[in-house]
């Protein structure tokens, strides 16, 4: 019980350590190699800790299932992703001030390696994977984990809250609201994402299940704006 409750606490202060190091200190270029690095700590201290695979989501027996879960949410998620298209007035919505430019390079860059490596391989494996399961959750629906791991999630989306600020869709919700009014609605989402996260992992038992999801929603929420912001 000693060493995995060290382990929680080392993850919980590598998370911070990263999240700092990512948004306020390194490059850009390094964002997916610190997710990279965080991702694989958080799986060494979860091992070290006495974790199976199964319990932390990466069991390869449910490797199938996983996909196919998580291709489903792929689906629906790109389906929504369909509509806000053909609506015009949803169009409006993709308007995102945080978008680099409308390079095609930079966009890929962002689509295919920051958000997979850098966002959404060490959110799936911290938050959906270790921390439930050091936690007490592990590969079975607990809703102590579950709430406890999803409100983590919640505060890690502190800092990068802070610039929604330039999004369309939160200025025309918010108004003129305050900075820690929008911040603090973005982190109570984000645990409401989390849990949601959560049960697609414990359905598709495996972590790519939510990871798919994931990707769809921040990798597809790009190349879309992508495209309505260079037709306009």
């Amino acid at each position: 019980m000693s060493r995995r409750v060290a382990a929680l606490t080392a993850a919980v202060l590598l998370l911070v350590l990263a999240t700092t190091l990512a948004n306020r200190v390194l490059p850009g270029w390094a964002y997916p190699l610190c997710g990279l690095v965080t991702a694989g700590a958080l799986v060494g201290l979860a091992r070290w800790s006495g974790l199976r695979a199964a319990a932390i989501g990466l069991d390869r027996a449910h490797l199938r299932r996983a996909g196919l879960f998580g291709l489903a949410g792929l689906g629906v998620i790109a389906l929504g992703f369909g509509i806000a298209l053909v609506v015009p007035a949803l169009r409006s919505f993709f308007h995102d001030g945080r978008m680099p430019d409308l390079a095609v390079s930079s966009v890929l860059w962002v689509a295919l390696v920051r958000i997979p490596l850098g966002t959404v391989l060490l959110e799936e494996i911290a938050f959906r994977g270790v921390l439930p399961a050091l936690l007490g959750g592990g590969d079975r629906w607990r809703w102590g984990p579950v709430l406890g791991a999803s409100a983590l999630f919640g505060l890690w989306h502190v800092l990068p809250s802070l610039a929604l600020t330039h999004n369309a869709a939160v200025s025309a919700v918010f108004g003129s609201a305050s900075l820690v009014l929008v911040s603090s609605v973005a982190v109570l989402a984000a645990s409401v994402a989390g849990v949601v996260l959560l049960w697609w992992r414990h359905t598709g038992r495996g972590v790519l299940a939510p990871a798919l999801v994931h990707l769809a929603t921040n990798s597809g929420g790009v190349l879309v704006a992508w495209y309505v912001l260079s037709s306009a």
